[in-house]
């Protein structure tokens, strides 16, 4: 059975994953500096379309990277949802490119490449560096005096997929195309800017330009993995911490939990807004189970000490939805046990039970039981109950907070 994703670290042990991580780091800095990327003049020739190799080599790791990256996601061997994508800062990002731009036209060097000058020591390159370093420096002092701009217009981990609702292939494609097109277009720019003759180019680039065709038609056709596939990959393990009551916490477990500052905790309570109007527990957010996919990303890029618990009337619903994140790769993820029934059976206080008319005789599956006379909200003593009141309980801790897989960065090649 494939693994998902492929267990590199198993596989060629901790050792052998940091010597892939140098290699491709070596084959990388090789690729630019046989290029020509550690000289500014070669590099800033793209500016006046004299020569576009820049722009070409790069576009084309982004169609490579961007077939295989997707090409191995298809086939189970990689967790996309684990792989580090740019947050977006909408305005802020525009004002920093725009910076970045000029300072490439200036200097001859984009951060990538000034680093290629820097290890062949290149003087421009070491001085493009120790700027670049000045300039780190100058803007982590000076961030906070304008939070509003930098942080404002976020719209998170956004992909194209996401903005045009387009299926993963399809953008492959159109991606694809876009490359090829300005790719000939460079080619004629730099026929009539470079004095180049593009007819005397190696021919062997038109086969390449159709694999990467063939390539984007063929992730349309396999498609990406639904949230059904990614669970059927990893449900020997997972069924069998349900089955074995690994993930469900104990409401003790999770009142302590909501009293540590070190933890973000992110209660999730997807019942219906019926039920979590009748009652609920205090900052637990309500969130229907078909709402859920379209907050994966954004669950994803929260911080790595973030705790997200499920509830629901029983365990049911949250089991469902549950089973829907940690397919999605979000990790931390626990279920209350027993839901709010539970709850209120443990911490309800007699000004719950002043409007409790009783428990329903025979109730449904993950169905409210008890019955109210008025709806609580949180604006009662059992959402959100006093830990000293009950700190002497004892129980089996199982929250095991685990280290996010994804990378907590990203970075310019």
């Amino acid at each position: 059975m494939t693994t998902f994703p492929l267990p590199l670290n198993v596989i060629f042990l901790k050792v052998g994953v940091y010597a892939i991580y140098l290699i491709i780091g070596i084959a990388f800095g090789y690729v630019l500096e046989s290029s020509g990327f550690n000289k500014s003049t070669i590099l800033a020739k793209q500016f006046y379309f004299k020569d576009l190799t820049v722009f070409k080599v790069f576009f084309t790791a982004i169609v490579a990277g961007m077939l295989l990256i997707f090409g191995a996601a298809a086939f189970g061997l990689l967790d996309y949802n684990l792989i580090w994508v740019n947050p977006t800062y909408l305005w802020s990002g525009i004002v920093g490119g725009l910076v970045m731009g000029v300072g490439f036209i200036i200097g001859g060097f984009c951060p990538g490449t000034s680093l290629t000058a820097l290890a062949t020591l290149k003087v421009d390159g070491i001085f493009f560096v120790a700027g670049g370093l000045f300039g780190i420096f100058v803007f982590s002092e000076t961030i906070d005096e304008a939070p509003h701009f930098f942080n404002g217009s976020y719209f998170g981990r956004l992909t194209l997929m996401d903005l045009f609702d387009l299926p993963t292939g399809v953008v492959a494609l159109l991606v694809t195309l876009m490359a090829l097109f300005m790719f000939w277009g460079g080619e004629k720019l730099e026929d009539i800017y470079g004095g180049k003759d593009s007819s005397k180019a190696p021919k062997g680039r038109y086969i390449g330009a159709g694999v990467a065709v063939l390539g984007a038609i063929g992730l349309i056709a396999i498609g990406q993995p639904t949230n059904a596939d990614r669970w059927n990959w990893i449900a020997d393990e997972r069924q069998a911490q349900l089955d074995n009551r690994e993930v469900q916490i104990v409401p003790e477990e999770l009142l302590h939990t909501m009293h540590d500052s070190k933890l973000n905790l992110v209660m999730l309570d997807v019942r219906e807004e019926k039920d979590y109007n009748l009652f609920h527990i205090t900052d637990a957010d309500h969130v229907l189970p078909e709402e859920i996919p379209g907050m994966i990303n954004e669950f994803i890029a929260l911080p790595a000490n973030s705790l997200f618990v499920i509830m629901s009337n029983d365990e049911t619903r949250a089991t469902e939805v549950w089973k829907y994140m940690v397919a999605e790769s979000v990790p931390n993820v626990y279920i209350l046990e027993g839901g709010l029934n539970n709850w209120v059976d443990i911490y309800a206080t007699p000004y719950e039970n002043e409007y409790c008319a009783g428990e329903k005789e025979s109730p449904a599956d993950d169905e409210f039981k008890y019955l109210l006379t008025s709806a609580l909200g949180d604006h009662c003593p059992a959402a959100y109950p006093h830990l000293e009141d009950h700190e002497h309980v004892e129980y089996e801790p199982k929250i095991k907070m685990e280290l996010k897989r994804a990378p907590s960065a990203g970075g310019c090649g």
